[in-house]
């Protein structure tokens, strides 16, 4: 694979994921005040902190990197496919998209 192409899901896509038994997880690597804002329940690690805390996402699982609007979660998603990571996927249009597509009733700040 190449470890320049970043794979995106939709929110829709990551809707229908949270609601399914299939097994992955949600990075999300935003701020902690953004996170306590609003957040997905997917394991906060900030964009600053991936690579010291890269051993906490499980290489076998497909999954889903979440930030505000898509940016920083896709520069994450490069980074660790750089580290051997495969199974990654760029949320496309962040939280922001979840809250306007999703659910209104969620505030990202």
């Amino acid at each position: 694979m190449d470890k320049n192409i970043i794979r995106e899901i939709s929110v829709q896509e990551l809707n229908r994921l949270m609601q399914s038994n299939e097994p992955f997880q949600l990075i999300d690597v935003r701020e902690l005040d953004e996170y306590q804002a609003a957040n997905l329940g997917g394991k906060l690690i900030p964009i600053a902190e991936v690579n010291a805390r890269q051993q906490e996402i499980d290489i076998e699982l497909p999954t889903a990197i979440l930030c505000r609007s898509g940016k920083r979660s896709a520069a994450a998603v490069l980074h660790l496919q750089q580290l051997g990571f495969e199974n990654l996927y760029n949320v496309k249009g962040g939280i922001l998209a979840f809250a306007a597509e999703i659910n209104p009733s969620l505030r990202p700040i």
